[in-house]
C-alpha cells in the first residue's frame, strides 16, 4: 500500500533558520542538502493534499538562536508554512509535549507519520521514538535530517556523520523505518 493511501502525515521539525549557523550548534554539519530536500519532500506533500504540521522550537534561553527573539527563530526559506498548513511551537525536544500535536493526528486519524528535521539525534529521534511508543506507522528520512559535531562525555570528539548514523540506528526497526528522500517518494 502506497503511504498516500493510509491516513499519512508530513512532520517537519525545527527546519529553522537558527540552524545554519553551524558553529553556534557545535560545527561540521553533516546533510548540508537537508532543507532543499525537505523542500522537496514538501512540495510533493502538498500536490498529493496531504497532512503537513510545521514544528518550531521556541527556546526560552534568551541568547538561543531559536529564542523567539532571534531572526534563527523563523522557518528556513525552503520550507515556508503555507496557507492552512498547521505550525505546532514547542519548547521541549518532543513535538508531543507541551504541544497539541498528538491530538490533531488523532483527530485526522493519522496512523502514519513520516519526520525530517533537525537535529536527528535531539528533536528528531526524540519526537520519532514518541510516535513510536504512541503506536504511529513512523518513518525517519535519513537524508532530511541533520546533525552536527558533539563533543562526548569525556571530552572526544565525535563527527557529525556519526552522530547522524547513530541515532538513525538507535531508532531503526524499533521506532521508526529509516529511509532516503527517493525511497520516500517511491513509497507515495
Amino acid at each position: 500500500m502506497k503511504l498516500r493511501d493510509k491516513k499519512t502525515a508530513l512532520l517537519l521539525i525545527d527546519i529553522q533558520k537558527g540552524f545554519l549557523d553551524e558553529n553556534y550548534w557545535g560545527g561540521n554539519r553533516n546533510n548540508k542538502e537537508a532543507e532543499k530536500l525537505s523542500g522537496k519532500i514538501l512540495e510533493t506533500w502538498r500536490n498529493l493534499s496531504l497532512p503537513v504540521f510545521h514544528i518550531r522550537h521556541s527556546s526560552t534561553n534568551l541568547t538561543s538562536k531559536l529564542h523567539e527573539s532571534d531572526p534563527g527563530f523563523g522557518f528556513n526559506d525552503h520550507v515556508l508554512p503555507q496557507n492552512d498548513e498547521c505550525i505546532i511551537t514547542k519548547n521541549v525536544n518532543s513535538a508531543f509535549i507541551g504541544t497539541d500535536l498528538k491530538e490533531k493526528l488523532d483527530l485526522q486519524k493519522t496512523d502514519t507519520v513520516v519526520i525530517l528535521g533537525i537535529t536527528t539525534n535531539h528533536c528528531v529521534s526524540t519526537t520519532a521514538r514518541m510516535a513510536g511508543n504512541f503506536g504511529y506507522e513512523t518513518y525517519v528520512i535519513s537524508d532530511a535530517t541533520a546533525a552536527f559535531d558533539r563533543v562526548g562525555i569525556h571530552g572526544e570528539k565525535y563527527e557529525a556523520e556519526l552522530v547522524h548514523l547513530m541515532a538513525l540506528a538507535n531508532l531503526s526497526e524499533e521506532f521508526a523505518t529509516i529511509l532516503n528522500t527517493e525511497e520516500l517518494l517511491r513509497k507515495l
